[in-house]
């Protein structure tokens, strides 16, 4: 049996390429729609952006706030957009993510958002996004390969990787050191 891995973001390396937008689009089931955004961080002062995407949350705001159940979470902790045949347009997932994750189609009375490329990753495929990352912003890593990473910081777990605080735990991780450490982007 392979490890489970999980998305792994470490924001300080994020160049802003959007090589990981195009690819979403690319990912099977998505429509050539993108599920996941580029924030530019500071657009008045430097060149800093990050990725946004679902973070894939353990106990989903989401889920848990669709009347009509069409928010599932498949059995590797991805959180699907919502199933056609169930959503009944009320947006109320939108309106739940602590993020700002899932975007409502209004022409097709659909939410949207990343599903993990759940194609790929239910058989340990990694997601378009982290296929082509060329900064290795986002990462497609088993949970040991995480804590090696975290070995070699020596921080604190508790201020390791983060979870972001609004909604609990999440299935994707966040890398948390060049921030922590003050440590500065060049470009």
């Amino acid at each position: 049996m392979t490890a489970r891995r999980r998305l792994y973001l470490e924001l300080e390396n994020c160049i802003g390429c959007r090589s990981c937008l195009a690819a979403c689009t690319q990912c099977g089931g998505h429509d050539e729609r993108n599920r996941n955004y580029v924030y530019d961080v500071n657009p008045f002062v430097n060149t800093q952006t990050m990725p946004l995407m679902c973070l894939h949350c353990v106990d989903p705001a989401c889920a848990r706030s669709c009347p009509a159940q069409a928010i599932q979470i498949h059995e590797t902790g991805a959180v699907l957009s919502a199933l056609v045949e169930k959503c009944i347009g009320c947006q109320n997932c939108t309106i739940a993510c602590p993020y700002g994750i899932p975007k409502f189609d209004t022409e097709q009375n659909l939410m949207y958002k990343c599903d993990l490329c759940i194609d790929r990753t239910k058989d340990n495929i990694p997601p378009m996004c982290a296929s082509v990352c060329p900064s290795n912003t986002i990462q497609w890593l088993t949970d040991e390969e995480i804590a090696n990473k975290q070995k070699q910081y020596k921080l604190d777990n508790n201020k390791w990787v983060t979870s972001m605080p609004l909604e609990g735990e999440t299935n994707v991780k966040i890398s948390l050191p060049g921030i922590l450490q003050g440590i500065e982007k060049l470009f």
